[in-house]
Protein backbone atom coordinates (compact mmCIF):
# COMPACT_ATOMS: atom_id res chain seq x y z
CA UNK A 1 0.00 0.00 0.00
CA UNK A 2 1.49 3.33 -1.04
CA UNK A 3 2.21 5.73 1.81
CA UNK A 4 3.65 8.72 -0.10
CA UNK A 5 0.82 11.27 0.12
CA UNK A 6 1.56 14.17 -2.23
CA UNK A 7 -1.04 16.97 -2.58
CA UNK A 8 -2.07 15.49 -5.92
CA UNK A 9 -2.72 12.07 -4.38
CA UNK A 10 -4.74 13.63 -1.55
CA UNK A 11 -6.83 15.55 -4.11
CA UNK A 12 -7.49 12.31 -5.95
CA UNK A 13 -8.50 10.53 -2.75
CA UNK A 14 -10.94 13.26 -1.79
CA UNK A 15 -12.30 13.92 -5.29
CA UNK A 16 -15.96 13.16 -5.96
CA UNK A 17 -16.99 12.85 -2.30
CA UNK A 18 -17.28 9.08 -2.63
CA UNK A 19 -15.24 8.18 0.45
CA UNK A 20 -16.94 6.03 3.06
CA UNK A 21 -16.25 6.34 6.84
CA UNK A 22 -14.18 3.15 6.77
CA UNK A 23 -12.07 4.63 3.96
CA UNK A 24 -10.99 7.34 6.39
CA UNK A 25 -10.95 5.73 9.84
CA UNK A 26 -11.01 2.00 9.07
CA UNK A 27 -8.27 -0.49 9.85
CA UNK A 28 -6.54 0.40 6.56
CA UNK A 29 -8.12 3.83 6.28
CA UNK A 30 -6.61 7.10 5.16
CA UNK A 31 -5.93 8.40 8.67
CA UNK A 32 -3.82 5.40 9.72
CA UNK A 33 -1.94 5.35 6.42
CA UNK A 34 -1.32 9.08 6.66
CA UNK A 35 0.02 8.74 10.20
CA UNK A 36 2.35 5.96 9.03
CA UNK A 37 3.54 8.08 6.11
CA UNK A 38 4.18 11.14 8.29
CA UNK A 39 6.11 9.16 10.89
CA UNK A 40 8.30 7.48 8.28
CA UNK A 41 8.90 10.80 6.50
CA UNK A 42 9.87 12.43 9.82
CA UNK A 43 12.22 9.57 10.69
CA UNK A 44 13.84 9.86 7.27
CA UNK A 45 14.36 13.59 7.84
CA UNK A 46 15.93 12.88 11.23
CA UNK A 47 18.39 10.43 9.66
CA UNK A 48 19.25 12.98 6.95
CA UNK A 49 20.04 15.53 9.64
CA UNK A 50 22.12 12.97 11.54
CA UNK A 51 24.17 12.00 8.48
CA UNK A 52 24.49 15.54 7.17
CA UNK A 53 23.49 14.84 3.56
CA UNK A 54 20.38 13.99 1.54
CA UNK A 55 19.65 10.51 0.27
CA UNK A 56 21.58 9.92 -2.96
CA UNK A 57 23.75 13.01 -2.47
CA UNK A 58 27.36 12.34 -3.70
CA UNK A 59 28.55 14.38 -0.71
CA UNK A 60 27.90 11.36 1.46
CA UNK A 61 30.58 9.23 -0.23
CA UNK A 62 33.48 8.61 2.10
CA UNK A 63 31.70 10.28 5.01
CA UNK A 64 32.20 7.23 7.22
CA UNK A 65 28.51 6.55 7.68
CA UNK A 66 25.58 5.90 5.37
CA UNK A 67 22.00 4.65 5.23
CA UNK A 68 21.52 0.95 5.89
CA UNK A 69 17.93 0.10 4.99
CA UNK A 70 15.08 -0.06 7.48
CA UNK A 71 13.72 -2.24 10.24
CA UNK A 72 10.04 -2.83 10.98
CA UNK A 73 8.50 -1.69 14.24
CA UNK A 74 4.95 -2.16 15.56
CA UNK A 75 3.83 1.05 17.23
CA UNK A 76 0.73 1.39 19.41
CA UNK A 77 -1.05 4.67 18.72
CA UNK A 78 -4.42 6.16 19.60
CA UNK A 79 -5.61 4.75 16.23
CA UNK A 80 -4.45 1.23 17.11
CA UNK A 81 -1.31 -0.64 16.06
CA UNK A 82 0.66 0.72 13.09
CA UNK A 83 3.69 -0.96 11.55
CA UNK A 84 6.35 1.54 10.48
CA UNK A 85 9.72 1.26 8.78
CA UNK A 86 12.50 2.84 10.83
CA UNK A 87 15.63 3.85 8.87
CA UNK A 88 19.05 2.70 10.06
CA UNK A 89 22.64 3.86 9.59
CA UNK A 90 25.67 1.60 9.18
CA UNK A 91 27.52 3.01 12.18
CA UNK A 92 24.53 2.38 14.47
CA UNK A 93 24.77 5.91 15.90
CA UNK A 94 21.35 7.14 14.76
CA UNK A 95 19.09 7.87 17.74
CA UNK A 96 15.64 8.92 16.43
CA UNK A 97 13.64 11.35 18.53
CA UNK A 98 10.08 11.19 17.21
CA UNK A 99 10.00 7.42 17.77
CA UNK A 100 12.86 6.58 20.11
CA UNK A 101 14.66 3.25 20.23
CA UNK A 102 12.71 0.83 22.39
CA UNK A 103 9.56 2.95 22.16
CA UNK A 104 6.48 0.86 21.40
CA UNK A 105 3.72 3.39 22.13
CA UNK A 106 3.12 6.75 20.51
CA UNK A 107 1.73 9.93 22.08
CA UNK A 108 -1.98 9.59 22.83
CA UNK A 109 -2.08 5.86 23.52
CA UNK A 110 -1.05 6.11 27.17
CA UNK A 111 -3.54 8.93 27.69
CA UNK A 112 -6.30 6.74 26.30
CA UNK A 113 -5.46 3.96 28.78
CA UNK A 114 -5.36 6.44 31.67
CA UNK A 115 -8.68 7.95 30.58
CA UNK A 116 -10.36 4.52 30.55
CA UNK A 117 -8.86 3.64 33.93
CA UNK A 118 -10.01 6.98 35.38
CA UNK A 119 -13.58 6.14 34.41
CA UNK A 120 -13.56 3.05 36.57
CA UNK A 121 -12.63 0.33 34.06
CA UNK A 122 -10.49 -2.52 35.39
CA UNK A 123 -7.24 -3.58 33.75
CA UNK A 124 -8.97 -6.58 32.14
CA UNK A 125 -11.84 -4.39 30.91
CA UNK A 126 -9.38 -1.94 29.35
CA UNK A 127 -7.57 -4.82 27.67
CA UNK A 128 -10.83 -6.08 26.16
CA UNK A 129 -11.92 -2.58 25.14
CA UNK A 130 -8.69 -1.89 23.26
CA UNK A 131 -8.83 -5.28 21.54
CA UNK A 132 -12.44 -4.70 20.46
CA UNK A 133 -12.00 -1.10 19.37
CA UNK A 134 -8.55 -1.21 17.77
CA UNK A 135 -7.82 -4.88 17.24
CA UNK A 136 -4.80 -4.37 19.49
CA UNK A 137 -3.67 -6.90 22.08
CA UNK A 138 -2.26 -5.07 25.10
CA UNK A 139 -0.97 -7.01 28.08
CA UNK A 140 -2.34 -6.35 31.58
CA UNK A 141 1.24 -5.65 32.69
CA UNK A 142 1.53 -2.84 30.13
CA UNK A 143 -1.76 -1.28 31.27
CA UNK A 144 -0.67 -1.46 34.91
CA UNK A 145 2.68 0.09 34.00
CA UNK A 146 1.00 2.96 32.15
CA UNK A 147 -1.44 3.70 34.99
CA UNK A 148 1.31 3.37 37.61
CA UNK A 149 3.08 6.26 35.89
CA UNK A 150 0.30 8.51 37.23
CA UNK A 151 1.51 7.90 40.80
CA UNK A 152 4.25 10.50 40.45
CA UNK A 153 1.58 13.01 39.47
CA UNK A 154 -0.52 11.93 42.47
CA UNK A 155 2.39 12.45 44.87
CA UNK A 156 3.10 15.88 43.40
CA UNK A 157 -0.57 16.83 43.68
CA UNK A 158 -0.80 15.55 47.25
CA UNK A 159 2.16 17.68 48.37
CA UNK A 160 1.45 20.84 46.33
CA UNK A 161 1.33 24.20 48.15
CA UNK A 162 -2.16 25.36 49.15
CA UNK A 163 -3.73 28.77 49.62
CA UNK A 164 -3.19 30.53 52.94
CA UNK A 165 -6.90 30.97 53.73
CA UNK A 166 -9.99 28.98 52.76
CA UNK A 167 -13.41 30.46 53.55
CA UNK A 168 -15.07 27.01 53.69
CA UNK A 169 -13.55 23.52 53.92
CA UNK A 170 -15.56 20.28 53.98
CA UNK A 171 -14.11 17.20 55.69
CA UNK A 172 -15.47 13.71 55.05
CA UNK A 173 -14.45 10.08 54.60
CA UNK A 174 -15.36 7.31 52.15
CA UNK A 175 -15.22 3.58 52.73
CA UNK A 176 -13.18 1.60 50.20
CA UNK A 177 -12.33 -2.11 50.15
CA UNK A 178 -8.55 -2.53 49.90
CA UNK A 179 -6.46 -5.68 50.19
CA UNK A 180 -3.98 -5.44 53.03
CA UNK A 181 -1.83 -8.22 54.54
CA UNK A 182 -3.69 -10.86 52.55
CA UNK A 183 -7.14 -9.67 53.66
CA UNK A 184 -9.69 -7.31 52.12
CA UNK A 185 -10.30 -4.50 54.62
CA UNK A 186 -12.75 -1.62 54.72
CA UNK A 187 -10.44 1.40 54.80
CA UNK A 188 -11.32 5.06 55.19
CA UNK A 189 -10.36 7.48 52.44
CA UNK A 190 -10.28 10.96 53.94
CA UNK A 191 -11.44 13.66 51.53
CA UNK A 192 -10.91 17.39 52.06
CA UNK A 193 -12.73 19.80 49.76
CA UNK A 194 -11.98 23.52 50.01
CA UNK A 195 -13.75 26.52 48.52
CA UNK A 196 -11.43 29.36 47.59
CA UNK A 197 -12.12 33.10 47.83
CA UNK A 198 -12.87 33.11 44.10
CA UNK A 199 -15.56 30.44 44.51
CA UNK A 200 -13.67 27.50 43.04
CA UNK A 201 -13.89 24.06 44.60
CA UNK A 202 -10.56 22.34 45.08
CA UNK A 203 -9.85 18.93 46.57
CA UNK A 204 -6.98 19.68 48.92
CA UNK A 205 -5.97 16.06 49.34
CA UNK A 206 -6.80 12.40 49.88
CA UNK A 207 -5.56 10.28 52.78
CA UNK A 208 -6.07 6.54 53.34
CA UNK A 209 -6.23 5.02 56.83
CA UNK A 210 -7.56 1.85 58.43
CA UNK A 211 -10.41 3.61 60.22
CA UNK A 212 -11.90 7.08 60.44
CA UNK A 213 -10.90 8.76 63.69
CA UNK A 214 -10.16 12.16 65.21
CA UNK A 215 -6.53 11.19 65.84
CA UNK A 216 -5.88 10.70 62.16
CA UNK A 217 -7.82 13.86 61.28
CA UNK A 218 -5.30 15.71 63.46
CA UNK A 219 -2.55 14.43 61.15
CA UNK A 220 -4.55 15.72 58.18
CA UNK A 221 -4.84 19.18 59.79
CA UNK A 222 -1.10 19.32 60.35
CA UNK A 223 -0.49 18.27 56.75
CA UNK A 224 -2.72 21.11 55.52
CA UNK A 225 -0.89 23.60 57.73
CA UNK A 226 2.51 22.35 56.55
CA UNK A 227 1.39 22.89 52.95
CA UNK A 228 0.58 26.53 53.60
CA UNK A 229 -2.95 26.73 55.03
CA UNK A 230 -2.93 29.36 57.79
CA UNK A 231 -6.65 29.80 58.43
CA UNK A 232 -10.00 28.13 57.77
CA UNK A 233 -13.07 30.30 58.34
CA UNK A 234 -15.72 27.56 58.41
CA UNK A 235 -14.93 23.85 58.75
CA UNK A 236 -17.87 21.58 57.86
CA UNK A 237 -17.65 18.10 59.42
CA UNK A 238 -19.65 14.98 60.14
CA UNK A 239 -20.54 14.05 63.71
CA UNK A 240 -17.31 12.22 64.56
CA UNK A 241 -16.45 12.59 68.23
CA UNK A 242 -13.28 14.62 68.81
CA UNK A 243 -13.25 16.05 65.29
CA UNK A 244 -13.92 19.71 66.30
CA UNK A 245 -11.10 19.53 68.84
CA UNK A 246 -8.72 18.14 66.21
CA UNK A 247 -9.52 21.05 63.88
CA UNK A 248 -9.30 23.78 66.51
CA UNK A 249 -6.01 22.47 67.87
CA UNK A 250 -4.41 23.41 64.53
CA UNK A 251 -6.78 26.15 63.31
CA UNK A 252 -8.01 27.73 66.57
CA UNK A 253 -10.14 30.42 64.87
CA UNK A 254 -12.03 28.00 62.62
CA UNK A 255 -15.79 27.81 63.19
CA UNK A 256 -16.77 24.13 63.21
CA UNK A 257 -20.15 23.38 61.64
CA UNK A 258 -21.85 19.98 61.55
CA UNK A 259 -22.67 18.97 57.97
CA UNK A 260 -26.44 19.32 57.65
CA UNK A 261 -26.54 16.80 54.80
CA UNK A 262 -24.87 14.19 57.02
CA UNK A 263 -27.32 14.93 59.81
CA UNK A 264 -30.34 14.60 57.51
CA UNK A 265 -29.01 11.38 55.99
CA UNK A 266 -28.38 9.90 59.43
CA UNK A 267 -31.86 10.99 60.57
CA UNK A 268 -33.54 9.32 57.61
CA UNK A 269 -31.68 6.09 58.30
CA UNK A 270 -34.03 5.63 61.28
CA UNK A 271 -37.16 6.25 59.20
CA UNK A 272 -39.22 3.65 57.33
CA UNK A 273 -39.66 4.23 53.60
CA UNK A 274 -43.36 4.99 53.93
CA UNK A 275 -42.70 7.82 56.42
CA UNK A 276 -39.76 9.50 54.70
CA UNK A 277 -41.78 11.79 52.44
CA UNK A 278 -43.94 12.91 55.35
CA UNK A 279 -41.14 13.47 57.83
CA UNK A 280 -38.68 15.35 55.60
CA UNK A 281 -40.48 18.76 55.68
CA UNK A 282 -40.35 18.73 59.48
CA UNK A 283 -36.60 18.07 59.40
CA UNK A 284 -36.00 20.81 56.79
CA UNK A 285 -37.93 23.25 58.94
CA UNK A 286 -35.22 22.95 61.60
CA UNK A 287 -32.28 24.10 59.50
CA UNK A 288 -34.40 26.53 57.46
CA UNK A 289 -35.32 28.44 60.62
CA UNK A 290 -34.48 32.15 60.71
CA UNK A 291 -32.22 31.84 63.77
CA UNK A 292 -30.95 29.38 66.37
CA UNK A 293 -33.81 30.03 68.83
CA UNK A 294 -36.40 29.41 66.14
CA UNK A 295 -34.52 26.27 65.08
CA UNK A 296 -34.75 24.90 68.63
CA UNK A 297 -38.50 25.51 68.64
CA UNK A 298 -38.79 23.67 65.31
CA UNK A 299 -36.81 20.78 66.79
CA UNK A 300 -39.23 20.66 69.73
CA UNK A 301 -42.15 20.69 67.29
CA UNK A 302 -40.54 17.81 65.42
CA UNK A 303 -40.10 15.80 68.60
CA UNK A 304 -43.71 16.45 69.60
CA UNK A 305 -44.94 15.11 66.26
CA UNK A 306 -42.45 12.31 65.56
CA UNK A 307 -40.53 11.77 68.78
CA UNK A 308 -42.48 8.77 70.02
CA UNK A 309 -42.06 6.90 66.74
CA UNK A 310 -38.47 8.01 66.05
CA UNK A 311 -36.85 9.15 69.33
CA UNK A 312 -33.32 8.62 67.97
CA UNK A 313 -33.65 11.49 65.47
CA UNK A 314 -34.27 14.24 68.03
CA UNK A 315 -31.54 12.79 70.24
CA UNK A 316 -29.05 12.88 67.34
CA UNK A 317 -29.80 16.56 66.58
CA UNK A 318 -29.51 17.51 70.26
CA UNK A 319 -26.16 15.75 70.64
CA UNK A 320 -24.82 17.71 67.68
CA UNK A 321 -26.66 20.94 68.53
CA UNK A 322 -23.55 22.85 69.64
CA UNK A 323 -22.14 22.47 66.11
CA UNK A 324 -25.47 22.68 64.29
CA UNK A 325 -26.39 26.23 65.34
CA UNK A 326 -23.22 28.23 64.42
CA UNK A 327 -24.31 28.77 60.83
CA UNK A 328 -27.56 30.45 61.99
CA UNK A 329 -25.42 33.49 62.76
CA UNK A 330 -24.73 33.93 59.04
CA UNK A 331 -26.70 35.56 56.26
CA UNK A 332 -28.88 33.25 54.10
CA UNK A 333 -26.34 33.29 51.25
CA UNK A 334 -23.65 31.70 53.43
CA UNK A 335 -26.03 29.31 55.18
CA UNK A 336 -27.39 27.98 51.90
CA UNK A 337 -23.89 27.50 50.52
CA UNK A 338 -22.85 25.51 53.60
CA UNK A 339 -25.67 22.99 53.33
CA UNK A 340 -25.89 22.78 49.53
CA UNK A 341 -22.30 23.23 48.30
CA UNK A 342 -20.89 20.24 50.12
CA UNK A 343 -18.61 17.28 49.81
CA UNK A 344 -21.53 14.93 49.13
CA UNK A 345 -21.56 15.86 45.43
CA UNK A 346 -17.87 14.98 45.22
CA UNK A 347 -18.36 11.74 47.10
CA UNK A 348 -21.18 10.69 44.77
CA UNK A 349 -18.85 11.01 41.78
CA UNK A 350 -16.15 9.03 43.60
CA UNK A 351 -18.56 6.31 44.73
CA UNK A 352 -19.80 5.98 41.16
CA UNK A 353 -16.25 5.16 40.10
CA UNK A 354 -15.29 2.78 42.91
CA UNK A 355 -18.57 0.81 42.95
CA UNK A 356 -17.40 -1.04 39.83
CA UNK A 357 -14.49 -2.50 41.83
CA UNK A 358 -14.88 -5.36 44.24
CA UNK A 359 -11.68 -4.28 45.96
CA UNK A 360 -8.32 -2.67 45.27
CA UNK A 361 -5.05 -4.63 45.46
CA UNK A 362 -3.36 -1.91 47.55
CA UNK A 363 -3.62 1.69 48.78
CA UNK A 364 -1.79 3.06 45.73
CA UNK A 365 -4.30 1.52 43.30
CA UNK A 366 -7.18 3.14 45.19
CA UNK A 367 -5.42 6.51 45.39
CA UNK A 368 -4.59 6.38 41.68
CA UNK A 369 -8.19 5.80 40.60
CA UNK A 370 -9.70 8.35 43.01
CA UNK A 371 -7.21 10.99 41.89
CA UNK A 372 -8.06 10.40 38.23
CA UNK A 373 -11.78 10.59 39.04
CA UNK A 374 -11.21 13.94 40.75
CA UNK A 375 -9.12 15.19 37.83
CA UNK A 376 -11.82 14.18 35.36
CA UNK A 377 -14.59 15.87 37.36
CA UNK A 378 -12.68 19.05 38.25
CA UNK A 379 -13.94 21.17 35.34
CA UNK A 380 -17.47 21.13 36.78
CA UNK A 381 -16.58 22.57 40.17
CA UNK A 382 -17.04 26.28 39.89
CA UNK A 383 -20.05 28.29 41.09
CA UNK A 384 -19.22 31.98 40.54
CA UNK A 385 -22.88 33.12 40.67
CA UNK A 386 -23.62 31.53 44.05
CA UNK A 387 -20.28 32.65 45.41
CA UNK A 388 -20.75 36.28 44.37
CA UNK A 389 -23.79 36.54 46.60
CA UNK A 390 -21.98 34.96 49.55
CA UNK A 391 -18.69 36.83 49.16
CA UNK A 392 -20.01 40.16 50.42
CA UNK A 393 -21.50 38.48 53.48
CA UNK A 394 -18.19 36.76 54.24
CA UNK A 395 -16.44 40.13 54.09
CA UNK A 396 -18.96 41.58 56.54
CA UNK A 397 -18.94 38.71 59.01
CA UNK A 398 -15.26 37.75 58.93
CA UNK A 399 -13.70 41.13 58.18
CA UNK A 400 -9.91 41.04 57.88
CA UNK A 401 -9.74 37.23 57.96
CA UNK A 402 -11.78 36.98 54.75
CA UNK A 403 -10.01 39.97 53.22
CA UNK A 404 -6.75 38.08 53.60
CA UNK A 405 -8.14 35.18 51.56
CA UNK A 406 -9.18 37.51 48.76
CA UNK A 407 -5.78 39.21 48.42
Amino acid sequence: MATDFSPEILDQLLAGGSLKPEDLAGEDGLFRRLKKALLERALGAELTHHLGYEKGDPAGRGSGNSRNGTSSKALLTDDGEIEIEVPRDRAGTFEPVIVAKGQTRFDGFDEKIISLYGRGMTVREIQGHLAELYGTEVSPDLISKVTDAILDEVREWQSRPLEAIYPVVFFDALRVKIRDEGMVKNKAVYVVLGITASGEKDVLGLWIEQTEGAKFWLKVMNDLRNRGVADILIAVVDGLKGFPEAINSVFPKAMVQTCIVHLIRNSLSFVSWKDRKAILPSIKAIYHAENADAALLRLEDFEAEWGKRYPAIGAAWRRAWEHVIPFFAFAPEIRKMIYTTNVEALNRSLRKIIKTRGSFPNDEAAMKLLYLAIRNAGIHWRRPVAWTAAMGQFAIQFGERFAGSAD
